[in-house]
């Protein structure tokens, strides 16, 4: 793919702290005027993905850029926060469509480092590494010297395997961050619940074993066992063929797909390539022949929008719940 690749028990979590790799100096604060009153909860600071950052205030202009970081804050009821967006992959979930209709979309893809310092943001929220390319002029770094602070979905620094409790700190930190914590609460224990709902459909089901199709002609891209896809599939009653690839996206050879003879491909669905012509490539390959989901045509499907961290994971693992066991739904 072109982008770099990503215990909800209790509502009130208990903070999780990513080890700090390098450390960023906070921009400097605003929304406070001196000798007033600080907001309820602040100052706060959280280090995340290695970059610690001081809020005196929660933002006020935010930039999101991937649909899941959108989708956390709209979930969130922060629309009102967002002064621009950027980079979907494919329609806005319907109940926030109302919402995202009123903010500015500055990019089809990643904006230009013009562009959105052109915004005037005070925060920017990424949901893959992507989102900060150094290169483009918009790494995390850059900004705070420019009085931006940030966020980098944490998928995508956790250094292991990401699960719920990784879901449970994204939407706990970013909460409160924007001095709306009961809001991460009450979002958390919604997830939790669907969440739970499917485990106990599927807990005695036999669990096929599942080949994740990204993309890829002469290699498949498939999903490892290190994001949050991974987790969907097990939650969902399902097995990763590739849950022992140490990382979130990753390439494999067809030989490998063969070898480990999946009983069903689940395709993302996403961008350009069509989920048909993606079944085509596959039914169409003499190689994957008697692959067992080939052979039997046992294709599923998630938009990829579900399968990255972020307040679709209650949605994807009920949608491949069903999918994978619809006796059970």
């Amino acid at each position: 793919m072109s982008r770099s690749r990503a215990a909800l028990r209790a509502l009130v979590p208990a903070a999780l702290l990513i080890p700090l790799a390098a450390c960023v100096a906070s921009p400097a604060p605003s929304g406070t005027a001196a000798g007033a009153s600080a907001a309820p909860g602040f100052p706060y600071t959280v280090t995340n993905c290695g970059v610690s950052s001081t809020y005196q205030a929660p933002p006020r202009r935010a930039v999101t850029m991937n649909q899941h970081a959108t989708e956390i804050l709209l979930a969130l009821g922060l629309e009102d926060r967002i002064v621009g967006s950027a980079y979907l992959d494919d329609a806005v979930l319907p109940a926030y469509r109302p919402a995202y209709d009123k903010i500015k979309v500055l990019a089809k893809e990643y904006p230009s480092k013009e562009i959105l310092l052109g915004a005037d943001p005070d925060f920017v929220y990424g949901g893959y590494s992507s989102a900060f390319d150094k290169a483009q002029g918009r790494d995390r770094e850059g900004l705070a010297k420019s009085g931006i602070n940030s966020r980098l979905n944490v998928e995508y620094c956790t250094g292991g395997r990401v699960g719920l409790d990784q879901l449970k700190t994204e939407i706990t930190e970013v909460a409160r961050t924007f001095g709306v914590p009961e809001r991460g609460e009450k979002l958390i224990g919604e997830e939790q619940r669907r969440i739970d709902a499917v485990a106990a459909r599927v807990k005695d089901k036999p669990r096929p074993s599942v080949f994740v199709y990204d993309s890829g002609e002469a290699s498949a891209s498939t999903s490892g066992g290190t994001g949050i896809g991974n987790e969907i599939v097990s939650l969902a009653g399902g097995t990763n063929v590739f849950a022992d690839l140490q990382d979130t996206f990753g390439d494999v050879s067809w030989e490998k797909v063969i070898e480990r003879a999946p009983e069903i491909v689940l395709i993302y669905d996403y961008g350009g390539t069509t989920v048909e012509a993606k079944k085509q490539r596959l039914l169409n390959d003499p190689a994957l022949a008697q692959v067992p989901a080939i052979r039997n045509q046992r294709f599923v499907v998630l938009p990829l929008s579900s399968a990255v961290l972020g307040v679709r994971v209650a949605d994807a693992v009920e949608s491949l719940g069903g999918q994978l066991h619809p006796a059970a739904t």
